[in-house]
């Protein structure tokens, strides 16, 4: 029979306190919800003394009919020299309705006689009486015991009362708390099994990141017998982020036998919850995040790509669509013919060798001027049309023109001026925006939403712009990658030029024409 391993998810609380993070009240709500479809076992919601948005949040978890998940309140033990039915922090813990209460102690003597700078004797009553208060209000206590592979390894006796203490008062679950994220995965599982040997409850696992070990230390320990792993989505979190329970679950139930987590068929929805909490949070997504970043499965040479399209395997781990994310084949000047082909495929051109290498000639050629089509892939499909000779624009360019006026005393003023052939007919328009690229894309819509009313479903959603050749000064060329999206796609162009503003009209035309093309079935999304 499979070991259930309990999956703790703290992105709420512990993932909040990474640089830049800001949840709103609805984003931890949103997030809660997906979190409790997808079967994760407990869902850490905050601190509800520390602010009113985590007190509401509480509040709103107890009227929400939850599938699956356990809410959990965290805080910290008692103050010193008050009993805990005294203590502001024990009562709004009790006062949150959380079925679950995460309390936090020290188990490093260091903080208890430096930082807290208690006796040990109080701190271990602090302990006791915190999860004695709330065991006898009814709920199920977590002890996090913070620091507690470094209290183990500065003074092993009196850790190890700490974590008693937790337990003869009633605690479930002991969860041990590498919370410098300076440990080693060996370090780690003989601490696991020196508490498993010394407390009867069970014991869980809180890794961050600070060695980048936090899933192998996490691994560890669960191999070792601790039946909880607590992390964020992601990663995020306080320094270098907590450990990320995307590839926790996914090493657990993909590379080892015996385990279980989640909800049946949870896990090829990994990538898809991975991108959720990254838009939620308004972060970008790290492309090369294990498993689940857009760049987990893309490839770029061309002996990788001509091994993959023969056998999947001797490049990809897994199966990408296991945890819901797919292969990409990347087009640069380093690709062979094999990601021509694999590229090509879905346009049926693949057995057209004369073809291919012209395609492959015009990414070199393309590239050796700057052009990368790794990051813009819709420009890539439509230089494939070019070159096979199906490509017939939808609109002609005459001119356009971009003008900013500023004044000492009033803010700087774009205004854009397109002159276009749409349809066999001269269209002259103007739009202003916030900036050159954003008067050229309102100028652009304005002249050709008559036309393709589609238009008003696409918006941009990025922009990067990058100096190619630094070394020539303001002649340097740029380029210009531009993101947009539609309701059901999002999809990359680019432009090069020496001059910002062409640049940027080249990959604004690219954007706007895959999604003309796209709509009309001419590209393969």
């Amino acid at each position: 029979m499979a070991t259930r391993i309990q999956t703790y998810d703290t992105t709420l609380r512990d993932g909040s306190q990474g640089e830049g993070v800001n949840f709103s009240l609805q984003d931890k709500l949103l997030i809660a919800k997906k979190l409790d479809e997808l079967g994760f076992d407990y869902i850490e919601g905050g601190y509800p003394l520390s602010n009113p948005k985590d007190e509401e949040f509480f509040q709103r978890a107890a009227d929400t009919d939850w599938k699956h998940a356990k809410v959990a309140a965290f805080g910290m033990t008692r103050r010193r020299g008050i009993g805990a039915e005294e203590d502001v922090g024990m009562c709004a813990l009790r006062d949150s309705k959380a079925p679950v209460i995460t309390v936090v102690g020290k188990t490093w003597d260091l903080h208890v006689n430096e930082v807290l700078r208690v006796d040990e004797e109080e701190n271990l009553a602090m302990i006791r009486d915190s999860v004695a208060f709330l065991v006898a209000e009814g709920r199920e206590v977590i002890y996090d015991a913070e620091h507690c592979f470094d209290g183990l390894l500065a003074n092993q006796e009196f850790a190890l009362k700490t974590l008693k203490a937790a337990e003869e008062a009633g605690a479930s679950l002991v969860c041990m708390c590498d919370t410098n994220g300076g440990r080693l995965p060996e370090e780690i599982a003989e601490a696991v099994d020196l508490l498993r040997r010394e407390i009867s409850i069970p014991v869980g696992i809180h890794c961050h990141n600070d060695s980048d070990l936090a899933v192998a230390n996490s691994l560890a320990a669960l191999d070792r017998g601790a039946i909880q792993v607590q992390g964020t989505i992601n990663g995020i979190g306080e320094r270098c982020g907590n450990v990320c329970l995307l590839s926790v679950v996914a090493n657990l139930l993909l590379k080892k036998e015996g385990y279980d987590a989640l909800q049946e068929g949870s896990l090829s929805h990994l990538a898809e919850l991975s991108r959720y909490v990254y838009e939620i949070a308004n972060m970008n997504f790290r492309n090369n995040q294990p498993f689940v970043g857009i760049s987990a499965f893309a490839h770029k040479g061309g002996m990788h790509v001509h091994a993959i399209n023969r056998i999947a395997e001797s490049y990809e781990h897994i199966k990408p669509e296991l945890v819901g994310n797919e292969r990409r084949v990347l087009v640069s000047e380093l690709s062979g013919r094999s990601n021509i082909v694999a590229k090509a495929t879905k346009y049926k051109i693949e057995h057209d060798g004369e073809l291919m290498t012209k395609i492959l000639e015009r990414v070199q050629d393309l590239e050796s001027v700057g052009y990368q089509f790794e990051a813009a892939e819709a420009s890539f499909d439509l230089l494939i049309k070019k070159v096979a000779g199906s490509y017939e624009p939808k609109f002609k360019r005459i001119h356009h023109r971009v003008n900013v006026e500023s004044a000492a005393d009033a803010p700087a003023e774009t205004e854009a001026t397109v002159k276009l052939t749409v349809n066999g007919e001269v269209v002259h328009v103007v739009g202003d925006g916030d900036g050159p690229v954003n008067a050229l894309d309102s100028a652009l819509r304005k002249a050709l939403l008559p036309v393709y009313p589609t238009l008003s479903q696409m918006h941009l959603v990025d922009y990067k712009v990058r100096v190619i050749n630094s070394a020539e000064g303001t002649a340097a060329r740029v380029r210009v990658v531009i993101e947009s999206r539609d309701e059901d796609a999002v999809w990359s162009t680019v432009g090069v030029s020496e001059n910002i503003i062409e640049a940027s009209w080249l990959a604004l035309v690219d954007s706007v024409e895959y999604k003309l093309f796209k709509d009309e079935g001419e590209v393969a999304s």
